[in-house]
């Protein structure tokens, strides 16, 4: 591994954000594992109608919670690899530009139309990386929107299957981010949004509905085993770089697309209550 940067202090705990919820454009989806539940109304803050979907997770911790939260985001609309493409424009769409998206690791703007596997275009990105599993672009987890995100193409490779840590040398295209032999760093404004992602796979993929059991550990170098890591440096970043009002609204918007949530980003304090 390449000498690890200095690490930076961590910021304050998580204070609870609230955004209005974005007008979604939704996608008609191939299959359904169970009935999509509703979508909260446009401009419905979160805290209105969360003691409904989250009902049977409140209370509770450790994993009796991680259990609860399990059963409540698998009910969701299940997309093909093809519907994916149509998802992320409208889940990842930057709010100062509606014909483009915003590129996961660079943060840069770049139009919807550029999709595709050329040099500069942008592409799908498996926050956990497909091979971690071997899900590769099966429906299920290989096509989840909670955790495919746009991405230069030629930094969605630097990033490969490498676990997430700190330390490395900058990555090209995207010089806030770093990566090693091992492990890759995202920039700060989206270490969060990773870390969110990342533990979302882990309870929402146990291993009983035929997927893989994938889970978050606090190694690196994870291979093609269903682990993503490094738990530790996950749990930091998701209190350094709490939910902002582009993640909350990306979560609305899969919601109305896919029929689940993202529960660690409408409560980003169940990720210690569950692994603290």
């Amino acid at each position: 591994m390449s000498a690890h940067r200095t690490r930076r202090p961590w910021l304050l705990p998580v204070v609870a954000c609230v955004a209005a919820a974005a007008t979604a454009v939704p996608v008609a989806a191939s299959a359904t594992d169970a009935p999509r539940a509703a979508s909260p109304a446009a401009g419905t803050a979160a805290g209105s109608w969360e003691g409904t979907y989250y009902e049977d997770a409140l209370g509770k911790t450790g994993t009796a919670l991680k259990a609860a939260l399990h059963t409540t985001i698998s009910e969701q609309t299940v997309l093909s690899y093809s519907q994916v493409w149509d998802a992320l424009k409208t889940t990842d769409e930057d709010p100062a530009d509606p014909d483009n998206v915003l590129l996961l690791y660079s943060g840069r703007s770049q139009a919807k139309n550029t999709n595709g596997g050329g040099a500069d275009d942008w592409n799908r990105e498996h926050v956990w990386a497909k091979s971690h599993g071997g899900f590769g672009t099966s429906k299920g987890p290989g096509t989840d929107i909670h955790h495919l995100r746009p991405t230069d193409v030629s930094v969605n490779s630097a990033r490969g299957n490498l676990d997430f840590d700190e330390g490395g040398s900058p990555v090209a295209e995207a010089g806030d981010c770093y990566r090693d032999s091992d492990s890759f760093e995202p920039r700060d404004a989206v270490k969060g949004d990773v870390a969110r992602m990342i533990l979302y796979m882990t309870v929402r993929y146990e291993g009983g509905d035929g997927y893989a059991d994938l889970e978050a550990n606090d190694q690196v170098g994870n291979g093609s085993s269903p682990f993503m890591g490094r738990l530790s440096v996950l749990r930091q970043w998701n209190l350094q770089d709490p939910p902002d009002a582009f993640e909350q609204t990306r979560n609305d918007r899969i919601f109305a697309i896919q029929g689940n949530r993202n529960p660690f980003i409408d409560h980003p304090e169940w990720v210690e209550d569950i692994w603290g």
